[in-house]
């Protein structure tokens, strides 16, 4: 059974999730850890529950959720796994951190890229890969399909969904991720969004202003 722990961290408050199963095998997603005390508390939750960090995903690489890519792959060896398409957004990064007040922010290149059809294993555990772009060009979404769970980064959210109006974004590509992809999961889906509060699939059906002229 997978155990997911939810960190809230840098100034954009961005999500940062670590799943883990019984193995003591774990994965990283997002690692928006920029200060001392953030990656403290993140490699702290780690000691202590004494898991051996396999992967490094990013579903996507706007910038807070790619602040603690360079810390995760130095301080446990493992590679980092993104779609292909992310990688514009991904070298742009450095810029952007500098105009953020992130002058110590350290790029990072990508190991592997992956896809959707592709699956993602860690212990007894296995992840899904859903090509969901829109809100970035390249976003991705993993699912869980035996406990109903898709951590779906900048695409979903809460009673909201991913915007559309930054550079290589596409309104009509975030429509037909979220009509093709996101909407046909089961409606117990547990969502785990990129920021802000869980939420699942038939709940966003019912109560989220965006989805219906998205889907219609």
């Amino acid at each position: 059974m997978i155990t997911i722990k939810t960190f809230t961290f840098n100034q954009f408050r961005e999500n940062t999730y670590v799943l883990s199963d019984e193995t003591k095998q774990c994965i990283i997603i997002d690692p928006g850890c920029y200060e001392y005390e953030e990656r403290r508390e993140l490699t702290d939750y780690i000691t202590e529950q004494n898991l051996k960090v396999t992967h490094l995903l990013n579903t996507h690489a706007h910038i807070d959720h790619v602040l603690g890519n360079d810390f995760v792959k130095r301080n446990y060896g493992v590679s980092l796994y993104l779609h292909q398409n992310e990688i514009p957004i991904l070298e742009g990064v450095k810029e952007k951190a500098i105009q953020y007040g992130f002058p110590h922010y350290q790029p990072t290149e990508p190991d592997f890229f992956i896809n959707e059809n592709d699956k993602i294993t860690f212990g007894e555990s296995v992840l899904e890969i859903l090509f969901v772009p829109g809100h970035a060009p390249g976003h991705l979404a993993f699912v869980n399909r035996e406990q109903k769970i898709c951590i779906s980064g900048d695409v979903l959210f809460n009673r909201s969904v991913g915007r559309a109006d930054f550079p290589l974004s596409s309104y009509k590509d975030l429509k037909t991720s979220l009509r093709e992809k996101m909407y046909l999961l089961p409606e117990d889906t547990i969502v785990y969004p990129g920021h802000g509060p869980v939420t699942t699939i038939g709940e966003e059906k019912k109560y989220n202003p965006y989805i219906k002229p998205l889907v219609q």
